[in-house]
């Protein structure tokens, strides 16, 4: 590094230095540090490893989390998976949460900082509680008023400012209460089951086929492909069928990357849901997987009924060659045995699914509800013609014997009387 180039590095790091001690202290000012307790953490004995019900209630609504052994569920949705990561980052959150400003609050100043208890009036917080295995509070937590930080773009299209804090309250038995204002925000902490469940779902990949069959048998199809990755044919077409590859170019992506809405309550009938007579899609890939997918109703919100089951007939074995290399025999045999396993991980886990009713969005299936006209290039009839009619010919086109000659038209009477023209 030469000389010049060194005074430019360390003129960056000044710039760079003085840039970040302005943010810093551009931040410190958006809180008025006051009150006891600034720096300390609000819950210094939280357990964060002794939960096993976390309540939040907010208006007139309420939802439970709670961990079976290693694993959270959502009780407001059958006992389905929690977002392990969610409610993980959360309890973190809690734990190592530090007061920014304090003030001391009494009853008639809950309302202004949105610190009331639960309930269908105004102003009210998001509680949350915590409690042990044994139904035992551990911890009680109200959730009040966001604090907004002002935007330096007083023309900013997000009303001027974001929420950066939150008020927050420990409710204490007896004695003078003291809100706290820490630098998150919680704005996700709701009493909505679809947020809190666990969204991991089962992929589809390396498409070989799709077959859809449809209560209607005239509607039925089955597409294909040779290869992986090859072109998509249309199995057993008949003599006026072929194939829109635009059209059908979805199919061979389906399901490449779902996701659910929803889950269904485990105890619906078959007959609620559509499933009673479904249409069925069956996926085969090059990896060996089979998915059968079954898709019933429609709801009012254009998502429909779902379920998967899954199966796979995975090569157990590595088929070497008989000129393969001793070098290469050990790293060919590890690579193997590491895919084999993460495909019969991947089975373990998209069997889980299957036990359940899903929510999908009509977005991720919609290549699996096509008929089978709509999968079909659309052939012009003989003899027809894309050249326009004399009678398709626009108004100003029509000569009106009433109206006086245009310029073309006097030209025209002018070539036809000249002699000159090569006219008679």
């Amino acid at each position: 590094m030469n000389r010049k180039q060194l005074t430019l590095v360390v003129l960056l790091g000044l710039v760079l230095g003085g840039l970040g001690l302005w943010m810093s202290r551009r931040d410190a000012a958006t809180y008025q540090t006051t009150g006891p307790g600034l720096g300390q953490k609000l819950l210094p004995e939280f357990p964060i490893y002794d939960g096993a019900l976390i309540r939040i209630q907010q208006g007139t609504n309420e939802l439970s989390i709670v961990r079976d052994q290693e694993t959270w569920k959502v009780k407001e949705r059958y006992q389905y998976p929690a977002n392990f990561t969610e409610v993980g980052d959360f309890l973190r959150k809690l734990w190592d949460l530090k007061v920014v400003q304090s003030e001391p609050i009494g009853e008639s100043q809950l309302a202004r900082l949105q610190l009331l208890e639960p309930g269908p009036g105004t102003n009210t917080a998001t509680k949350v509680t915590f409690q042990d295995a044994s139904g035992k509070t551990l911890n009680t937590l109200l959730l009040g008023k966001s604090h907004q930080r002002r935007s330096d773009d007083a023309a900013s299209p997000f009303g001027g400012g974001y929420a950066d804090g939150r008020w927050l309250l420990v409710p204490a038995a007896q004695g003078p209460k003291t809100a706290a204002l820490v630098s998150e925000s919680f704005s996700q902490i709701e009493p909505k089951p679809d947020r809190w469940l666990n969204k991991d779902f089962f992929k589809v990949e390396k498409i070989k086929s799709v077959e859809v069959t449809h209560a209607q048998a005239t509607n039925s199809w089955r597409i294909y492909r040779e290869t992986e990755g090859g072109e998509l044919k249309l199995a057993d077409p008949k003599l006026d069928e072929k194939l829109d590859t635009s059209k059908a170019s979805p199919v061979g992506n389906v399901l490449s990357w779902p996701s659910f809405v929803d889950v269904v309550a485990p105890d619906l009938k078959p007959e609620d849901t559509g499933l009673n007579a479904p249409t069925v899609a069956k996926i085969e890939t090059f990896d060996g997987f089979q998915y059968t997918a079954r898709i019933g109703n429609k709801t009012t919100n254009d998502n429909y009924h779902f379920q998967i089951q899954v199966a796979a007939n995975l090569v157990k074995e590595r088929a070497a060659p008989a000129d393969e290399k001793p070098e290469d025999k050990e790293r060919l045999d590890k690579e193997f045995k590491e895919k084999l396993g993460k495909q019969e991980e991947k089975l373990k886990q998209e069997k889980s699914y299957e036990p359940w009713t899903f929510l999908l969005s009509k977005y991720s299936i919609d290549a699996l509800l096509k008929d089978r006209k709509d999968l079909l290039a659309t052939e012009k009839k003989e003899g027809t013609s894309d050249a326009k009619s004399p009678d398709d010919q626009p108004p100003d086109s029509i000569v009106n014997p009433l109206l006086p000659a245009t310029d073309d038209e006097d030209a025209e009477d002018a070539d036809e009387e000249d002699p000159d023209s090569g006219g008679e």
